[in-house]
């Protein structure tokens, strides 16, 4: 197993109320010429918690920091609009996101729980994770 001290939240950068599944995320990944999807779990609006690429493989979904983190991403992240960053999640996403966390803390208890935004100039995850997760 690899050296892991950080899982990295994400959310799909998909509008509110739009279902995805990992199926299409891996598409969207190997357009973009990775092997195939950059996260390690996928949490669908119902609470479902989707596997995505294996723990033991490095992720493809933050720069600087794949070879040591945990991808993790959350379906929506942008308001109805299509453009506005937002916290979409549905109360089934937050109990699954905090449970799933919870979960990888206990697996890897020296990981951090970073938001993407806090590595690149973006708005994602759309909620601030250190808030949120310490």
């Amino acid at each position: 197993m690899r050296q892991i001290d950080e899982i990295i939240i994400h959310c799909t950068a998909t509008p509110e109320g739009r279902d995805v599944t990992v199926e299409e995320i891996d598409r969207w990944h190997k357009a973009q010429g990775f092997s195939g999807i950059g996260y390690h779990f996928v949490v669908y609006r119902n609470g479902c918690v989707m596997p995505g690429r294996p723990l033991e493989r490095q992720g493809a979904h933050c720069r600087g920091h794949n070879a040591r983190s945990i991808g993790v991403c959350y379906v929506g992240g942008i308001a109805a609009d299509g453009r506005t960053p937002m916290d979409t999640r549905t109360s089934a996403q937050r109990i699954a996101l905090q449970a799933l966390v919870l979960l990888l803390r206990l697996r890897f208890p020296r990981c951090g729980v970073h938001g993407h935004r806090e590595f690149a100039a973006k708005a994602c995850p759309c909620f601030d994770v250190k808030a949120e997760f310490e």
